[in-house]
């Protein structure tokens, strides 16, 4: 019965950059693109005044040049696409120095960036073998890897691990039980807790080591269930910046909080979305949280909620600060010039 005031918010305020796609083929199951249709990917971001997107599915050789002649190349200063790293090159005599050629073939083919997935550190192994020593982020054998991103001018954007629920037994204690039910493969319930904080900690040394580089830490670092852990880590470490993808969520049920948070660090946060496939209704839940003081609206567009039982509200972010975590902080990473003119918010 409770009735709210209701805002439409059709297009961001300011021209925004999603630094967090998936666009690419390695995360579909039969190999197809993950955006079919690249014409009508570029109506729905001038729907939503989207003037880049970042596609985080380059790999690496052949499949990076695939993802750059198809999104970089063709459209020029719309797409930016990051490269990954085969991690089985660590089984080498000279496993490092292959990632670090690697890293610059990707970067002279024309890569904007590296995305390190959340393999790292709960799959990946020194050795490649399934049965090996798993090695982590702050392994002094990627040392090498990270510095030489940094001296590239590659912001390294990295998952870490799952949401902390992921962690838990799925049983009636767990908040996120509907979610790990629908898709039991992603629980990491046989890990625990203490693996979570592991990778945490492992994300935050790797961090603090490499002063040069530019780290992004995707979902809210991996923790947005913890805000004050975040703002901890954005108060240490300068070249720290985190995206909100995929957690629309959970900033909303902590509005004041995530508010707090976004306002002590405006030059800290980007606008990300992290959406399979690209949806402009979700678009405009993540304008509607980031820009209005809108309270209890849904965050899922279309049947039950997918990552909890709430609802979220708005954070009502200035302008100044909107346009920053909209654009001006992905443009200031990424070297991406500003466009000439931006397409209006509507608001009715």
């Amino acid at each position: 019965m409770l009735e709210l005031p209701q805002h439409r918010i059709r297009a961001a305020s300011a021209g925004a950059i999603d630094v967090h796609a998936h666009l690419g083929r390695w995360l579909t199951k039969d190999g197809s693109w993950m955006a079919p249709d690249v014409a009508g990917l570029l109506r729905v971001m001038e729907e939503c005044n989207l003037t880049a997107i970042v596609n985080l599915d380059g790999r690496w050789g052949r499949e990076l040049e695939a993802n750059l002649e198809r999104y970089d190349r063709a459209h020029p200063h719309r797409f930016a696409t990051f490269c990954h790293l085969d991690w089985q090159l660590l089984a080498q005599p000279d496993g490092t120095a292959a990632l670090v050629r690697s890293l610059e073939q990707s970067a002279a083919s024309g890569a904007r960036g590296l995305k390190v997935w959340k393999d790292l550190g709960l799959t990946v192994t020194r050795d490649g073998t399934r049965t090996g020593a798993r090695i982590a982020s702050d392994d002094p054998a990627l040392a090498p890897v990270w510095e030489a991103a940094g001296d590239l001018g590659l912001p390294v954007m990295m998952h870490t691990g799952d949401p902390p629920a992921f962690f838990q037994p799925v049983d009636r204690f767990n908040e996120r039980i509907d979610e790990l039910r629908r898709h039991p493969s992603i629980s990491l319930a046989r890990e625990g807790p203490g693996v979570f904080r592991r990778l945490l900690d492992a994300f935050e040394a790797t961090v603090a080591t490499h002063p040069a580089t530019t780290f992004v830490g995707a979902h809210v670092a991996g923790f947005a269930e913890n805000l004050a852990w975040v703002d901890g880590l954005l108060d240490r470490y300068p070249n720290l910046l985190i995206d909100i993808s995929a957690r629309a969520a959970e900033l909303g049920r902590q509005p004041r909080a995530a508010a707090r948070l976004v306002e002590r660090h405006p030059r800290q946060v980007l606008f990300g979305a992290d959406l399979l496939p690209i949806d402009a209704e979700q678009y405009r839940v993540y304008f509607r949280m980031l820009e209005t003081d809108d309270e209890y609206f849904p965050y899922a567009t279309a049947g039950p909620p997918g990552q909890g039982r709430w609802n979220i509200s708005g954070l009502g972010l200035s302008a100044s600060v909107l346009e920053q975590v909209y654009a001006a902080n992905a443009r200031r990473i990424l070297k991406i010039a500003a466009p000439s003119g931006t397409a209006p918010s509507e608001t009715p």
